[in-house]
């Protein structure tokens, strides 16, 4: 049989944790400021000046615009969406939409944002584009931002058609989307 004695100091065993829980919390804040500012997973991904929207945050990006268009005017985007028209639209509008859950048996609503371009009568209801634009302000039953198109191309339908209801952890920043 071994035994052996240990004597804990009480005062280096206290330094010692408390050393630990500095560090830890030290990393767990440089992590979140990193998340914020880096604009985790649900912000877009900037690729210089221009800023991708993917079906991950497409929602989030959607509410975050909607709710601050004054902060987002002059913003480049880029995202894929399909053509969604409403009878009173005009022939240069169209809605590059997306459907989003809303119910746990899938039922969806078509969300997206509202854009505007010259040549809009070329494609069909339905079809999948990928777009390039910038956001302005516009008037469609009151404020709304509007993608005014730069660029436009066809593509086939993406493999994450559906997009989810934004989620409380977006952080929307000023200027950025």
């Amino acid at each position: 049989m071994f035994i052996y004695n240990v004597k804990i100091n009480g005062s280096k065993t206290f330094k010692v944790f408390f050393t630990i829980i500095v560090i830890l919390v030290i990393c767990i804040a440089g992590i979140a400021i990193y998340r914020i500012f880096s604009g985790a997973s649900t912000s877009c991904t900037p690729n210089g000046n221009l800023y991708n929207i993917e079906a991950t945050n497409y929602t989030n990006v959607l509410k975050a615009v909607h709710d601050n268009i004054d902060d987002y005017i002059g913003v480049k985007i880029h995202f894929t969406g399909y053509i969604y028209r409403l009878s009173d639209f005009s022939e240069n509008q169209f809605v590059l939409a997306r459907n989003m859950i809303i119910s746990s048996d899938y039922q969806t609503v078509v969300v997206g944002f509202l854009c505007n371009y010259e040549k809009a009568k070329d494609f069909a209801n339905n079809t999948w584009v990928e777009i390039t634009g910038e956001i302005t302000k516009g008037d469609y039953h009151g404020d709304m931002p509007i993608v005014q198109i730069t660029e436009i191309k066809e593509v086939n339908k993406p493999n994450e058609e559906l997009v989810y209801p934004p989620d409380e952890s977006y952080i929307p920043t000023s200027g950025m989307v």
